[in-house]
C-alpha cells in the first residue's frame, strides 16, 4: 500500500516518503503548512491513489473529542418515551456513531481527515490520546467496546494557530509543506491547465514570487489563489507582457483580487505604488 502522485496532485518526493511512512508505522501524519497548500486534499488523494474510502472530520472550534467517537442523545430518548414510542428500549437508537466509530469499524481500511485540528480546544488532543494510540473505545451507555479491525490510514491537518501538546507531537509522524518552489508549482498548474499558454504561465509565476517577496505582505497569496488568479487571467484574456510591467506605478497586478484578501495588503501595494510615482 504505498502512495504516489495522482493525475490531480502532484507530491513531492519528501512528501510521498511521509505519507508512506505514516502508512508502514501505522501512526497519525500529522501535516502542517501554509493555508492553500494542499493539505486538506492531500487525504483526498492519499484515498484515491490506494483505493481506500476516505473518512472527512471538519474540526471547529466548539468541536469536541467525544463527537468523534459517538454522541448519546438523552433528550431524544425521553421525549420518545413520553410519546410511548418502544423504540426507547433499544438505547442503541440514540447512539449516533463519530467518525473514529465509523474508521475502527470499517470493512475496508479507511483514510480518517482530522482536519485544521488546532481550531479546537487545547485539551482536544489530548482527548484523543488513548483513542490514537489503543485503536479502542468504550461506550458507557451499552457497555460496548469498540475496536478497530484494522488501523484507519489518519491524516491530521494544522494551520499553527495553537501549539500541538507534546504527548499528541510524539505519536504522530510529522511534516511539513514546503511552499512550491517555480518548477514544482509549474507542474502544479500543468495538472489544472494542461493548456494553458507557456508565456502566461511564466509571466505569471514571475509575478506571482514578486509579491509574496514583498516586505510587510499580512497574508501571502497560496497555490490555490494563484491557480485562481491563472483562471481569470485566461477568461479575461490578459496579455503576459501586462504581468511584465515593470513600471512602479503599476506595482499591483491585474485581478489582484484573486491574489491580496486584505485591505492592508492591498493599501500596502497602493503605498508602494505611491512612493514610487514620488521618486520618479
Amino acid at each position: 500500500m504505498k502512495f504516489s502522485s495522482t493525475d490531480n496532485y502532484v507530491a513531492t518526493h519528501d512528501l510521498r516518503m511521509a505519507v508512506n511512512a505514516s502508512i508502514a508505522l501505522e501512526r497519525p501524519l500529522l501535516i502542517k503548512g501554509e493555508p492553500g497548500t494542499g493539505k486538506t486534499v492531500l487525504a483526498e488523494e492519499i484515498a484515491s491513489s490506494i483505493g481506500a474510502p476516505l473518512l472527512q472530520w471538519n474540526i471547529k472550534s466548539t468541536t469536541k473529542a467525544q463527537q468523534g467517537l459517538y454522541e448519546y442523545d438523552a433528550v431524544a430518548r425521553l421525549r420518545d418515551s413520553q410519546f410511548g414510542d418502544e423504540k426507547v428500549h433499544d438505547i442503541g437508537n440514540y447512539i449516533k456513531k463519530g467518525k473514529l466509530w465509523e474508521a475502527f469499524t470499517s470493512q475496508k481500511r479507511p483514510v480518517l481527515l482530522i482536519d485544521e485540528i488546532d481550531k479546537a480546544d487545547i485539551e482536544f488532543p489530548n482527548d484523543l490520546l488513548h483513542e490514537l494510540d489503543q485503536m479502542q473505545f468504550h461506550v458507557y451507555e451499552t457497555g460496548e467496546t469498540i475496536k478497530a479491525e484494522q488501523r484507519p490510514i489518519i491524516l491530521i491537518t494544522s494551520n499553527n494557530e495553537k501549539d500541538l501538546p507534546d504527548a499528541f507531537l510524539r505519536r504522530c509522524f510529522f511534516h511539513y509543506i514546503q511552499f512550491p518552489d517555480q518548477e514544482t508549482m509549474g507542474k502544479i498548474i500543468d495538472v489544472h491547465f494542461p493548456d494553458i499558454k507557456s508565456r502566461l504561465v511564466a509571466a505569471a509565476l514571475k509575478r506571482f514570487y514578486a509579491v509574496r517577496e514583498v516586505p510587510g505582505l499580512k497574508k501571502k497569496p497560496s497555490t490555490s489563489e494563484l491557480l485562481d488568479w491563472l483562471k481569470l487571467l485566461m477568461v479575461e484574456d490578459i496579455d503576459p507582457e501586462t504581468l511584465r510591467e515593470t513600471d512602479g506605478r503599476k506595482l499591483i497586478p491585474p485581478l489582484h483580487g484573486a491574489l491580496l484578501k486584505n485591505e492592508q495588503d492591498v493599501h500596502l501595494f497602493e503605498r508602494l505604488a505611491f512612493l514610487s510615482r514620488r521618486q520618479s
